[in-house]
């Protein structure tokens, strides 16, 4: 009888876990079962994260935070590129410098990492791997931001951190101390980077101070807009792999405060006032989304909340926050553009709607849009190894190689 208390013991743990584990994915998803397993491993954590933050224990960003920390690498050099930890205008930063002989003055890429602006570091194993690969095929300087992070810090502690990098990185004397032509810098980064890579890009045009210019800026699923929480792209992969809609709404809130009302007014998407309606034009989906991401989708008129939220935290209707809410003037002056979307990413529209509002301005861009792909997908080379990685990765260094 023992063996069959075992035995059914083992059979109902294994269905248990089978059913968590098993997520219903798209069919054009590669490789289900490493996805599945991977999209486990972070549920698992958020379910973690949630109870203790209820305990008491430890905050919901605390825990998620505990990923970068085992993910850690020192700085190591290796044959191909040396890698240094320092400090940009007081702000950490990992460099990597080419050890081959450049024949003239290099190219450089300032990178700034994902993470909901609260967790994730320069350090971590699939970011060090990106940026290190970067360094070597382009023969290019990289810097890598270690901008502080919420719910320690919050808007616009993230943006100034990256935005002082890359202006003291863009005079000429560093440039030159580093063997960098100065028509040949790109910003660079992958969701909430890509956010702080969009904004930094707009603000350089607005800064005298700045002589040197981009020449590209890439943008790989970025969040870029605070309005609309509920676009087709939202509603569409409210549950899918590794960033939930809930979670956006958690990183975004706690990017402006700790303050739990202004995560429950953006999860009922009602934290806009009226007196912002005529921002709502710049992230309108019925008129820059193309007709098959609108799918059966229909276009309704915004629900507007109070206005005290945006009293408290301005932020969240602040284009160094939000970089779709720029004005088209603003947006006509950016350079070449690389934007990297996924189908299956509650972030997707954002992407899709800023290269189309470029293009609209005359502004050149690149949208590579993957329709097998998933939130985070380019990070995924290492652990999980995932063969849309390799692919998004690729793409990306190829681009960056050809127009930077």
């Amino acid at each position: 009888a023992d063996m069959g208390a075992k035995l059914l013991y083992f059979f109902l743990t294994s269905a248990l876990l089978a059913y968590y584990i098993y997520t219903p994915l798209p069919e054009e998803i590669d490789e289900p079962w490493k996805v599945m397993l991977l999209s486990a491993g972070f549920r698992t954590l958020g379910h973690v994260a949630e109870v203790l933050d209820q305990l008491g224990l430890k905050s919901y960003m605390e825990t998620l935070m505990l990923v970068p920390f085992a993910e850690y690498i020192p700085p190591t050099s290796d044959e191909n590129v040396t890698v240094t930890d320092t400090e940009f205008s007081d702000v950490p930063v990992r460099l990597y410098l080419p050890r081959k002989a450049a024949a003239g003055l290099r190219r450089a890429v300032i990178y700034f990492h994902g993470g909901g602006w609260s967790v994730g570091q320069a350090g971590m194993k699939a970011y060090d791997h990106l940026t290190r690969m970067t360094s070597h095929r382009l023969n290019a300087v990289v810097v890598s931001v270690d901008y502080r992070l919420a719910p320690k810090y919050h808007f616009p502690v993230q943006f100034e951190d990256v935005y002082s990098v890359t202006k003291f990185f863009l005079q000429s004397s560093i440039l030159s101390q580093y063997g960098v032509d100065p028509d040949r810098v790109c910003v660079a980064g992958d969701s909430a980077g890509g956010n702080l890579a969009a904004a930094v890009a707009q603000q350089l045009l607005e800064d005298a101070e700045v002589k040197n210019k981009l020449k590209v800026q890439a943008l790989i699923y970025p969040a870029l807009q605070t309005l609309d929480l509920n676009l087709p792209a939202y509603q569409d992969n409210e549950n899918k792999p590794i960033l939930p809609r809930s979670l956006m709404v958690k990183f975004w809130s706690a990017y402006f405060t700790s303050d739990p009302s202004l995560t429950e007014a953006m999860a009922a998407n009602r934290h806009v006032p009226p007196e912002s309606s005529h921002l709502f034009q710049f992230v309108n989906w019925s008129s820059l989304l193309p007709d098959e991401m609108k799918k059966d989708h229909v276009y309704t008129a915004p629900t507007y909340g109070s206005p005290e939220l945006a009293q408290k935290y301005p932020g969240f209707l602040d284009p160094r926050a939000a970089p779709l809410l720029a004005s088209d003037a603003r947006l006509r002056r950016l350079p070449l553009t690389y934007v990297l979307t996924c189908e299956h990413d509650v972030l997707r529209d954002d992407g899709v709607m800023y290269a189309r509002r470029l293009r609209d301005v005359g502004v050149p861009v690149v949208h590579d849009h993957a329709k097998d792909a998933f939130h985070g997908a380019m990070m995924f080379v290492l652990s999980p190894d995932l063969v849309v990685g390799h692919r998004l990765l690729n793409r990306y260094m190829e681009w960056l190689d050809e127009n930077l």
